[in-house]
């Protein structure tokens, strides 16, 4: 089966690591927002799911809320998303509220004319042309695309993992290194291998540093 569109509009349609995010005004559960001024000097996990009143959907959109303490802990605001009226996503709130007691305590984008979600790339045909795949974007507080997680319809996502790599991206930025296989808080990190001779005799003589080899060495923060 052919692509539904060629590779240079893929290119268009998806931002990749590295972008600015684009900007977008949106109405959600939350009010109007324009995205290049929403949760200043804050991180956004952004999050898109198929469709409201859906199984999968739900488990998900009440992770995100179970777990709302924990992205404010990290000076993260959750934004999520799907091609659903404002009047469905009210109601699924309250029917989730009254059924569960979880309450989806953060906006929720209503994308009838699916433009944040071509936009983002939420949007792949050959999954769905009406739905928008569960795709998680994690968005800096200078509003630069630095992580970006897709996962199909029938799959839901790990939360665990959500909140590790936010807090791996965080923690790189902070101390400048890099994060192993596995890595979560309270883990040594990876510095960063030396690029001079000068640099390379200074860490064959630091002992404070767990080194596997003298271009691998990991040290506790």
């Amino acid at each position: 089966m052919e692509n539904s569109y060629s590779e240079n509009e893929k290119v268009n349609q998806m931002p990749r690591i590295g972008d600015m995010a684009p900007d977008f005004e949106a109405v959600t559960t939350k009010g109007k927002i324009k995205f290049s001024e929403f949760a200043k000097d804050k991180w956004i996990v952004m999050f898109s799911h198929p469709a409201d009143f859906t199984p999968v959907c739900t488990t998900e959109m009440s992770g995100f809320a179970q777990r709302k303490d924990e992205f404010d802990a990290l000076n993260t605001e959750l934004l999520g998303l799907s091609i659903d009226s404002i009047h469905a996503h009210l109601g699924w709130v309250q029917n989730v509220r009254e059924n569960t007691g979880v309450y989806f305590d953060f906006p929720i984008i209503a994308d009838l004319d699916m433009k944040v979600s071509k936009l983002y790339g939420m949007l792949q045909p050959n999954e769905s042309e009406t739905a928008a795949v569960r795709a998680v974007f994690f968005i800096d507080p200078a509003k630069k695309i630095r992580l970006i997680m897709y996962y199909p319809l029938n799959v839901g996502r790990n939360m665990d993992e959500i909140l590790r790599a936010l807090e791996a991206l965080q923690t790189s930025d902070e101390y400048k290194v890099a994060m192993p296989l596995d890595w979560k808080k309270g883990d040594k990190v990876i510095v960063s291998p030396p690029k001079t001779l000068d640099e390379l005799n200074e860490r064959l003589a630091d002992d404070t540093l767990e080194k596997v080899d003298w271009y691998l060495a990991k040290k506790e923060i």
